[in-house]
């Protein structure tokens, strides 16, 4: 279990330490987690085995976990049927290898490391989960999938990926409905509107908690890293304890006193494929050079946290299916809504420049960074990088030198203004 990209211990999980869930409604299988901490940092930084404590004690209690491979899956419906969605991508280059005897060797890591889990048997949320729930957004993953069903319970949701056909969100709306007769089939559990609209209130409560985050990256002289920012985020939603450390850490750096640098970070927009958890050694290399990531749009970033679901609306298996349509990913054709959220992000971070992480074999963000490179370069007028490069930390210092010699050419612009 201490391969689960993060060190698990199993004695430290003690049930009886409950955390008082806030005023705001938040739900789940109780709102207590272990090793309670004052300070957000450490709080979100024992996030694994916070959310291992959290997980266990739910499926002791009787509630189901369901793994999540895209941002795609509406968390909402696993949670109305009083399930515990969590996030099994993979970041760890260490369960590449072992997916490399089923899987080509040019395939993208997060593909490779996420069913190395599964060869090995590693990570203990894919362990426990009853049912996992994938999204065809990329033919890797896809054929990935269909090995995995050989000996796991899968249920794929097929994505339209024209968004302007007419028949496009009638179709996802269907594979909503689909995803909930088989959660209430395979739990035995009726997912009525009104627990579907509970989720949906716990679910905005968390984007609005992260958006208030991100959103201190706007300051001209932000309190915290890109780095840090990314630190806070769960791979299980709706806990109670992370939301009361959400509201600690929002408190904790708008008070936090900004001492005066003589050389100002230079600001990036990183877009492209999430960085998940394990995974975070480009954005590493960016800060540690000076750099400073105020915004990202990928979809361990701010893209799934744009907009929240309708809570009112008369249907909210439509008001889901409108929301998590409106992803940009590079999946879709075309992907024009991709290249709104990047002119927007620009306008309110002010970025000096854009880097664009491409993991190996991502075809499809590959061929799309043309796009963000013209948008960057044409458009918005800042330099623009392209970065593709896997798990392996081999050419590190090669993308070193890379963004260090994008950062000189930011400066110099800025000194001939």
């Amino acid at each position: 279990m201490s391969k689960c990209c993060g060190n698990i211990n199993e004695d430290a999980f003690k049930p009886d330490d409950p955390c008082n869930p806030p005023s705001h409604g938040c739900t789940g299988t109780n709102a207590n987690t272990n090793n309670t901490a004052d300070c957000p940092v450490t709080w979100f930084g024992n996030m694994i085995q916070n959310c291992y404590d959290y997980a266990t004690d739910a499926k002791s209690k009787g509630k189901h976990i369901v793994g999540i491979m895209c941002e795609y899956t509406p968390r909402e419906l696993i949670m109305a049927a009083g399930g515990i969605p969590v996030c099994l991508c993979g970041g760890s280059a260490e369960m590449i290898p072992p997916a490399e005897e089923y899987l080509p060797a040019n395939l993208c890591p997060l593909i490779k490391s996420t069913y190395g889990y599964h060869v090995k048997k590693a990570n203990p949320f894919l362990e426990m989960s009853e049912l996992i729930v994938a999204e065809t957004t990329c033919d890797g993953k896809k054929k990935m999938y269909e090995l995995m069903s050989l000996t796991r319970n899968v249920h794929v949701l097929e994505l339209p990926q024209k968004p302007d056909d007419e028949d496009a969100m009638s179709h996802w709306v269907s594979q909503l409905r689909d995803l909930k007769a088989k959660l209430e089939e395979l739990f035995n559990i009726e997912i009525t509107d009104e627990k579907i609209r509970q989720a949906i209130r716990t679910m905005n409560k968390e984007r609005q908690l992260r958006r208030e985050l991100a959103e201190l990256m706007k300051s001209e002289s932000p309190a915290l890293t890109g780095r840090q920012l990314l630190d806070y985020k769960s791979i299980i939603s709706g806990i109670c304890a992370d939301f009361q450390q959400y509201s600690k850490a929002i408190d904790m750096y708008k008070s936090k006193k900004i001492q005066s640098s003589e050389t100002s970070p230079v600001r990036v927009l990183l877009t492209g494929v999430p960085v998940v958890h394990g995974a975070e050694r480009v954005l590493d290399i960016i800060e540690s050079s000076n750099g400073l990531v105020v915004a990202m749009d990928n979809c361990t970033g701010l893209k799934p946290i744009l907009e929240d679901v309708d809570e009112n609306a008369d249907d909210p298996i439509v008001a889901l299916a409108q929301k998590y349509f409106n992803l940009p990913c590079s999946v879709m054709t075309k992907n024009d809504r991709r290249m709104e959220v990047l002119r927007q992000m620009a306008q309110d971070y002010k970025p000096d420049c854009i880097i664009e992480l491409i993991w190996q074999a991502c075809i499809t963000y590959d061929v799309e960074s043309y796009l963000v490179k013209k948008l960057a370069e044409d458009e918005l007028g800042i330099p623009y990088l392209r970065i593709e490069t896997d798990y392996s930390p081999s050419d590190s210092a090669r993308i070193g030198l890379r963004v260090e010699a994008l950062f000189e050419t930011v400066r110099e612009r800025s000194t001939c203004k």
